[in-house]
């Protein structure tokens, strides 16, 4: 219980860490509160304990929404360092960077993750990067505009924030599925070299693109949710349906970067020793 809840401070501590708690609060809210609102046989209170979560969760997007005018210089540092790709990444602890997502990674040399990277990845990882970038200074124009700090109308702004945070994860799912087919291949191939230590590298490395597939798909289906009406089912999800797609997406990214946290944690506990 103790090792609990001093993990949860340590992942409250850090900007990333208690962005995602909020998140999966947030999106955790609205599903309870949206089951709640549309249970037919659901009493008076009970409604209204729904309708307070669906704003309590409204209130904890807004708070993602301000806390993100900060992370432009992140992305942009990120989209620096990456420029057009490299075959191999020399670093010790790297940010990858999604839009509203930077999760802790280690590119050790038996981690195998960016190493050797095709210009298939490298290409469609520039631009996942360049939609990014973007979709930071869109959104917040958007939020000054409801803001009544500038005067423009906010909703053109909101739906190409959309449009980019949708592009950007179907980058991203297009990208994981080209990782996995090249990791397939290097597990085969460690398959008939019996390399007992990087097979379970590479099966640990496929089990994170797996996971990022799910996640990337969960938040698409809620990105094309907040499309305009008559785009495939924009507008069609009830609340619940769309909790339960950020709360998903919202588990997957907290047990990645706690993953990578101790994986970190390991390997730096080895190289002092």
């Amino acid at each position: 219980m103790q090792q609990s809840v001093e993990s949860l401070v340590r992942l409250l501590e850090s900007y990333r860490g208690r962005d995602k708690v909020i998140r999966t609060v947030c999106y955790g809210s609205q599903l309870v509160g949206g089951v709640l609102t549309q249970k037919a046989e659901a009493d008076v209170s009970s409604k209204r304990l729904g309708k307070r979560l669906l704003l309590f969760s409204a209130q904890l997007s807004h708070c993602r929404t301000v806390l993100r005018l900060f992370d432009d210089l992140s992305m942009l540092a990120y989209s620096q360092s990456y420029g057009l790709g490299a075959s191999v990444i020399h670093r010790k602890v790297f940010l990858l960077v999604h839009a509203s997502q930077i999760i802790p990674i280690n590119p050790d040399e038996n981690f195998l993750l960016f190493q050797e990277e095709d210009a298939g990845v490298r290409w469609i990882s520039v631009l996942t990067n360049v939609a990014d970038q973007l979709y930071y200074p869109c959104e917040h124009i958007a939020w000054a505009a409801d803001a009544e700090l500038v005067k423009v109308k906010s909703d053109k702004w909101w739906l190409l924030s959309t449009v980019l945070w949708g592009t950007s994860l179907f980058l991203g799912i297009l990208r994981s599925l080209r990782v996995l087919l090249l990791l397939r291949r290097k597990l085969k191939k460690h398959d008939w070299d019996g390399g007992g230590n990087r097979r379970s590298h590479l099966r640990r490395q496929i089990r994170g693109e797996l996971l990022s597939i799910l996640s990337s798909m969960a938040d698409l289906g809620n990105a094309i949710h907040w499309m305009p009406p008559g785009f495939l089912w924009a507008g069609r999800f009830p609340s619940w349906l769309v909790g339960l797609l950020g709360t998903t997406s919202s588990l997957i990214g907290l047990i990645q970067m706690t993953t990578s946290s101790s994986e970190l944690s390991d390997s730096a506990g080895l190289s002092s020793e």
